[in-house]
Order: C-alpha cells, then sequence, then structure tokens
C-alpha cells in the first residue's frame, strides 16, 4: 500500500509540475503578445471627428509610431506622432502585463492634455487582441472597444469603437494602420 501512495504522489506531483508549468509558459507566452510591434512604424489613421454624434466626417492623419519594450518585456511603451489637414496628435500608450490574470492594460495620453484615458484591459487571441474599457465622451458614460489585427511581421491594425449602450451597439471612431519601417 505504501509503494502505491508512493507511486501516486510521483505521478500526481509530475502532473501538477507539468500543468504549473504549462501555466507558467502559457503566462510567458501572453507576456510577449506585443513584441510583434517593437520597431518603427509607419502609421496610418482616420478619426471620427465626431464620436457618437451622428456625423459620419472622417479625418485623416500620417506619421510614425515607435514602440519599446520596459522593464523585461512585461510593459511597453508606443509614441505616436501623426499630422494631418486638422493638426497634429501626439501621444504615448503605455501597455502594463498583468501576470495573475494573464491580461494587458492599455493606458493612453494625448499631449494635448497630459492626461491619462481610463485604460481598456484584455489579451490576445488567435493573434487577434480584444481590450474593453470605459470612459466618457461629452459628460456620458460610454463603453470602449480597441481590436489589434491582421497582425503579421511588418504590419497590424488597431481600430477603436465607442458604445452608448453597454455594448449593444458599437460606433467605430478610430481606426490605424501600421506597416514597419526599415
Amino acid at each position: 500500500m505504501q509503494r502505491l501512495s508512493r507511486v501516486c504522489l510521483l505521478r500526481c506531483g509530475s502532473l501538477f509540475a507539468a500543468l504549473f508549468a504549462l501555466s507558467s509558459a502559457t503566462a510567458q507566452d501572453a507576456q510577449q503578445d506585443f513584441d510583434f510591434e517593437f520597431g518603427t512604424w509607419k502609421t496610418e489613421v482616420r478619426r471620427l471627428a465626431k464620436p457618437l454624434s451622428g456625423a459620419q466626417e472622417w479625418i485623416s492623419y500620417s506619421g510614425t509610431t515607435i514602440v519599446r519594450p520596459l522593464l523585461g518585456g512585461r510593459s511597453n511603451i508606443a509614441e505616436l506622432a501623426i499630422e494631418g489637414a486638422s493638426g497634429r496628435i501626439a501621444g504615448v500608450s503605455l501597455r502594463l502585463y498583468d501576470p495573475a490574470t494573464k491580461q494587458w492594460s492599455l493606458n493612453f495620453a494625448n499631449l494635448r492634455n497630459g492626461m491619462l484615458t481610463a485604460p481598456v484591459v484584455g489579451g490576445f487571441h488567435d493573434g487577434r487582441g480584444e481590450f474593453f474599457g470605459r470612459d466618457e465622451v461629452d459628460g456620458r458614460a460610454i463603453r470602449v472597444r480597441f481590436v489589434i489585427s491582421d497582425v503579421t511581421r511588418d504590419g497590424a491594425r488597431f481600430e477603436q469603437a465607442f458604445s452608448a449602450d453597454e455594448g449593444k451597439t458599437w460606433e467605430v471612431n478610430w481606426i490605424a494602420t501600421d506597416t514597419r519601417i526599415r
């Protein structure tokens, strides 16, 4: 009986070790979600002039995004500098990884006012990143969805949408296409 208990303990211990290793590998993999983006990018942006107003005027911008890892890859910073006929947008996005939840928080600050927006939180699944949060537009509470898709070694698409009805409907208000600069 003692031998059977030892064999069971060894097998169960091996199973737990394997599960722990798999969990750690998954956390490590998720920590690398933004590694594709490190470098310098040509950024083309279309922004809805007046989100959630019913207006359909889109404004175009062009410029660069530079993405650098921080703190051993558990965070990174993206510096955005774009301009168009409507002016210039300069800002930073600080992305922070939480190993406990295996999720990222994306925190954006527009240098126009130097304030961080409310973060969107989420992660990647099958090469697509989805991040959700809450914010305000013109004094009313909204939901925010940020999607990263079409990720390749040399390109990616970023899309932001707002919802004023708790996610029943979404209005896309920001589309950015990045192409790697070599």
